[in-house]
């Protein structure tokens, strides 16, 4: 008979099959937090910071917790950056060029700084090079501290708002003529513009990309020229004479449109330069457009190459940009 002593030493010692089943579910438990951090940790990975609710040791839940966690996701894919100068390249297809005629535009939006150029030749300037004129009497008038006089002033109203030929000579000759526009123009950052020889204002050298660059300097933040002389300038162009509100501004909606037209019958040909640049706004969108062209046979259809042209240009932002983007994409295929 044994002896309550050895009974109590048997109930003290615990049994082999219940020690082996308490190593078992402590085997499980460890294994079900080394999953749970597991995918807890790719969830950070791929998504941040997640809550351990999310765990389950159940099967489905697991599964379940997985695809939430994006174990099995697909990363998303980045939408490939839109090449406007090819969009624009594609645009100006739309665009009637007469035979013998040429023409090259350049746009920039103000709000996301992208641009877009479509031909690179140089062309007579014609009288948007009175902007030019105008921006280099500033900066010089800005190094010489101070303001321009009220014969400047009087000239270069009648420059801008009327296209004043006879204001714009006497200008021009303020500055130093093409040595004074040639200063300027390297310090305002163009380099494919060449001031006209002697008294031939007109017949200044330009390319639209340049012309661009003149815009920013007029109306961008990043100019040689002053906030003061800026708002001068994009005043006058703001309040062009009727007769002449054509060219880029055809492109915008009609609001907070800033503009310089030029146009010149070229004696040795006949053919007509005509020219556009300006600030122009659609849908909110703020673009600057520079549009040059040659060859055409009467002013009035360079007018409708150069508003064709700058519609285009500002399509690739503003406007008709999806449409313009679909028929690029459909003409890559």
């Amino acid at each position: 008979m044994e002896s309550s002593r050895a009974r109590r030493r048997r109930r003290a010692r615990p049994s082999r099959r219940r020690t082996a089943v308490h190593v078992a579910l402590a085997a499980a438990a460890v294994a079900g937090v080394t999953a749970g951090g597991t995918v807890y940790m790719k969830a950070r990975a791929h998504q941040g910071p997640v809550s351990s609710a999310k765990s389950s040791s159940s099967k489905s839940s697991s599964s379940s917790s997985s695809s939430a966690y994006g174990e099995e996701s697909v990363e998303p894919v980045a939408e490939p950056a839109v090449d406007h100068t090819a969009l624009l390249a594609e645009t100006m297809k739309s665009v009637t060029v007469p035979a013998g005629a040429e023409v090259s535009a350049a746009v920039v939006n103000l709000d996301s700084g992208e641009s877009a150029a479509y031909g690179d030749g140089a062309f007579d300037t014609a009288s948007i090079v009175k902007v030019d004129i105008l921006a280099a009497l500033l900066l010089q008038a800005q190094d010489a501290g101070r303001h321009l006089t009220a014969t400047e002033k009087v000239h270069a109203t009648k420059m801008i708002e009327n296209s004043d030929n006879a204001s714009a000579t006497a200008l021009w000759n303020t500055i130093g003529g093409a040595d004074g526009l040639d200063a300027a123009n390297k310090r305002f950052g163009l380099t494919g513009t060449e001031g006209g020889e002697g008294a031939l204002w007109g017949l200044t050298q330009t390319t639209a990309a340049d012309q661009l660059l003149l815009l920013q300097q007029v109306f961008g933040e990043d100019s040689k020229l002053s906030g003061a002389s800026r708002a001068y300038l994009q005043g006058l162009m703001g309040n062009i004479e009727s007769d002449q509100r054509w060219g880029v501004s055809a492109a915008g909606d009609g609001s907070a449109w800033a503009l310089k037209n030029g146009w010149l019958a070229r004696s040795t040909t006949g053919l007509w330069d005509v020219n556009s640049i300006g600030r122009v706004t659609v849908d909110g969108t703020r673009c600057l457009v520079a549009v040059l062209s040659n060859g055409s046979t009467t002013r009035a259809k360079g007018i409708l190459l150069v508003e064709s042209a700058a519609k285009a240009a500002v399509s690739v932002f503003a406007g008709n940009a999806a449409s313009a983007s679909a028929s690029a994409a459909s003409g890559r295929q």
